[in-house]
């Protein structure tokens, strides 16, 4: 009984702890719960606003693929038409893909915020009401999310579905101009000649009828077109052939130009007559219709004239420069002469009834001519167009070793004389569409790839050894920049590649053009090349890198620029010393280029903060294989700094002694006296002794060791020396020379002539004159210069009692410094060291 009451309390005691335990711990799990934010309600009238802007211009998108879906049909037999729908189609997917990336940041959002919330626990009475009504709103806003997205996918569907069919129906529309066969009979009857004649009056009166009206309502507005576009195009031309007079123009007087400066004249003789008959062209038909002095008709037909004449003429000027029939020196292709002049005509010929063949099939399209009069007049050019290639081919233009001819190689003859069978054989046919497209690919493609050959020859010979020196941009180089042979050949390159870039870049979409492709297909293309390529799971922008590229080009020719100026405007005139002003132009070389590197990449597009794991990733490499190198970089820009010496001095590391040429972030060139460059890595100048003798100034002393006889005198030859190293005009008189009683050496008195020189460089030159000095003054006052000398004695096997005495040993001088003698080995008696 006592112990039934003595357990009640405790049992109360512990139900009282566990129901406070519980009720902490649900506090506790309450406090420490996500809660909603208290931006929720804001965020969810954001995304509903979002949602309505979105969805409403959704609509819009929608009813425009309707519209552009209604004009695919109607237009499926006009490729410009499916051409310019196409472009707009992928606009319309372009601001699809912008809908996609509104909702994006707030998806994140959503769904960062529910990882942070979790799942709904399984006891759903231990949640709070708030987390439950937060979870449940984020998932209704997502669910609103994905319904706007899936109706955006929707509509991305259908947009790619009708680009395919576009593609699909240009296709067919190619093929079917190709393939379409013409009964070629109903042109060959008597009624082509009259209709010929009636299409010909037809275009008479249209003419006529336009040239009245221009005459009666717009003769002044056609004389100031024309005088304008004049004026445009003889500008051009004036100020071309004053700039570019050396380049436009052959010298017949030169027998052997290079074949860069024939390269050079035949890219501005072309050019330049080309580029300014077009402007004239351009800007006649430009302000004709600006001045409303064109119809409908006139101004097709008027199209038509102008860009065959601009084609027909730069195919001769072309020709021209290839074949040059008259300056046989100045031609690009080996061919001799008959044949130059003869390939000559031929591709003009060529170019001329090409050009007739578009003037009358625009006709034909203008007036509405008879069908049988359409195709009697392509067969007849297209026939044309055929002979001429086989012609061409037939050509032999080269010789052989022996002087006699010489066909086209293998390679070019057989496809020229197949292209030339086909569009004979295809117009006969009746398969003009197929003759017509041959002909004037001949022509206009056959144009562009001479011009395309043209380049990358020049882009070729631009890259030979030592070319680019020759050029303008060379010679500019030579005498505004620093720049070596070395740097010019890799400029000559650089050069190459990009000529033969811009000659890819240009000729493949004029040739795209030609075959049948829209200028809208072209544009679409680089616009899609420059925008991003993706490689797997990398993507970058051509256009980026290209910008990146140009801003450091442009960064590293301002740095050079700054650092000529900064030498030769700023630290010139402040009479700096020359090893300072390479230090400090050493200094801002790098760090521009450094600065240029770094805007240059994050121009072209790469995050800069990616950079630090490359370079963490690199660090293990660097500690291991290039630490060497990481070490004579700090070394270098620690000498950079500290300056221990600078460029011209004197100094003495690494066991060798020279001038001190350049020093660079990796090692410091030295050259020796004997003219040898040495390269010392910069770790080992800052990790051992180096000696500088010019290290603030050129002060510097100089030691000169001379031994005499002790029969001399040591006060007059201490107070001859003192006198010599005075008398002498170099050396300095504070310091003052001092002669030094060294010691007594094994044949002489050693003495040591010091003196000071304000450049020590100089010391090998004065050196030579005192000594030359020191002779003769010895050899006036009499005092000798001994040479070493040692006393051998010879023991014989006799004993001290029966050996012979030897007699007393004659003594000599020391050879006189008049007299000379060499070094020599004596037998002599005992004596001391200055006896001989």
């Amino acid at each position: 009984m006592n112990f039934a009451a003595l357990l009640r309390p405790i049992a109360l005691l512990a139900a009282l702890f566990l129901a406070l335990s519980v009720g902490a711990f649900a506090q506790q799990a309450e406090e420490t719960a996500p809660t909603a934010s208290p931006a929720a309600a804001a965020n969810a009238a954001a995304t509903e606003q979002l949602i309505e802007q979105q969805t409403i211009a959704l609509k819009r998108l929608s009813n425009e693929v309707d519209g552009l879906e209604s004009e695919m049909h109607a237009g499926a037999q006009d490729d410009a038409k499916l051409v310019q729908v196409r472009n707009v189609l992928e606009e319309l997917g372009i601001e699809l893909d912008a809908v996609r990336a509104a909702f994006r940041p707030r998806v994140q959002e959503i769904n960062e915020r529910l990882d942070q919330i979790g799942p709904p626990p399984e006891d759903a009475a231990t949640e709070p009401e708030a987390l439950k009504e937060e979870r449940a709103a984020l998932i209704q806003e997502k669910a609103d999310i994905n319904a706007v997205l899936g109706e955006v996918g929707n509509l991305v569907l259908r947009v790619n579905r009708l680009v395919n069919e576009i593609a699909q129906i240009r296709r067919d529309l190619f093929a079917s101009q190709l393939t379409k066969r013409y009964d070629i009979t109903e042109a060959l009857n008597s009624n082509v000649f009259a209709d010929f004649a009636a299409e010909f009056e037809q275009l008479s009166n249209a003419i006529q009828a336009w040239l009245v009206f221009v005459f009666r309502f717009k003769l002044n507005a056609v004389l100031l077109a024309s005088a304008a576009s004049f004026a445009a195009a003889a500008f051009l031309l004036w100020g071309g052939r004053r700039l570019f007079r050396s380049l436009l123009f052959a010298d017949p007087e030169n027998a052997k130009p290079s074949y860069l400066a024939r390269l050079s004249v035949a890219f501005w003789s072309t050019l330049l007559p080309s580029l300014a008959l077009a402007v004239f062209l351009g800007s006649s038909y430009a302000l004709f219709d600006y001045f409303e002095i064109l119809r409908p008709d006139i101004a097709a037909l008027l199209t038509t004239l102008f860009n065959v004449i601009a084609i027909v003429f730069l195919v001769n000027r072309l020709a021209l420069a290839v074949f040059s029939p008259r300056l046989p020196n100045w031609r690009l292709v080996p061919v001799h002469t008959d044949a130059a002049r003869k390939l000559y005509w031929l591709v003009w010929a060529t170019s001329i009834v090409t050009g007739f063949d578009f003037i009358f099939s625009r006709v034909n399209d203008v007036l509405s001519s008879p069908l049988s009069l359409t195709v009697a007049k392509s067969l007849v050019a297209t026939i044309i167009v055929g002979g001429l290639v086989i012609l061409i081919a037939s050509v032999a233009p080269f010789e052989r070793e022996d002087g006699s001819p010489r066909r086209w190689p293998r390679l070019l003859r057989y496809p020229l004389y197949a292209i030339g069978a086909i569009t004979i054989a295809a117009a006969c046919l009746g398969y003009i569409g197929l003759a017509q497209f041959i002909s004037q690919q001949v022509v206009v493609t056959g144009a562009i790839l001479a011009t395309m050959y043209i380049g990358h020859l020049t882009a070729r010979a631009i890259s030979d050894l030592g070319a680019f020196r020759n050029t303008v941009f060379g010679r500019w180089l030579d005498r505004n920049f620093e720049t070596t042979d070395t740097l010019e050949d890799q400029l000559g390159l650089l050069f190459s590649v990009a000529i033969n870039v811009m000659v890819l870049f240009i000729g493949i979409p004029l040739i795209l053009l030609q075959w049948g492709f829209q200028w809208g297909d072209v544009t679409t293309w680089a616009l899609r090349a420059l925008r991003e390529i993706q490689i797997g799971s990398v993507s970058f922008s051509i256009l980026d890198v290209l910008t990146g590229i140009l801003v450091f080009i442009i960064g590293y020719f301002v740095t050079r620029w700054f650092q000529r100026w900064l030498d030769g405007s700023v630290m010139t005139r402040g009479r700096m010393d020359a090893g300072v002003r390479n230090s400090i132009k050493t200094v801002v070389g790098y760090v521009g280029i450094a600065i240029a590197v770094l805007i240059g990449v994050s121009a072209a597009g790469i995050d800069l903060s990616s950079l630090a794991l490359v370079a963490g990733g690199l660090s293990l490499g660097i500690g291991f294989g290039l630490q060497n190198i990481v070490s004579n970089f700090v070394s270098g820009l620690i000498l950079l700094v500290e300056r221990p010496f600078k460029s011209g001095d004197w100094i003495v590391a690494g066991g060798f002694s020279g001038t001190v040429k350049k020093i660079s972030v990796r090692a410091t060139e030295i050259e020796t006296f004997q003219r040898q460059s040495i390269i010392l890595p910069n770790s080992e100048l800052i990790n051992s002794a180096v000696g500088n003798w010019t290290h603030k100034n050129r002060l510097g002393r100089v030691d000169i060791k001379i031994g005499v006889s002790y029969d001399a005198d040591p006060r007059t030859v201490h107070s001859l020396l003192t006198e010599i190293a005075e008398a002498h005009e170099t050396v300095l008189k504070n310091p003052a020379p001092m002669a030094v009683f060294t010691g007594f050496g094994d044949s002489s008195l050693d003495f040591e002539l010091r003196f000071f020189l304000a450049d020590v460089m100089s010391q090998l030159a004065v050196q030579n004159d005192i000594r030359f000095t020191i002779y003769e003054r010895f050899k006036q006052e009499g005092i000798e210069i001994p040479y070493p000398q040692r006393d051998l004695h010879i023991r014989s096997g006799l004993s001290p009692e029966a050996a012979p005495k030897p007699a007393a040993p004659a003594k000599k001088r020391p050879p006189s410094v008049a007299e000379p003698a060499k070094p020599k080995r004596r037998r002599k008696p005992k004596g001391h060291l200055g006896d001989e």
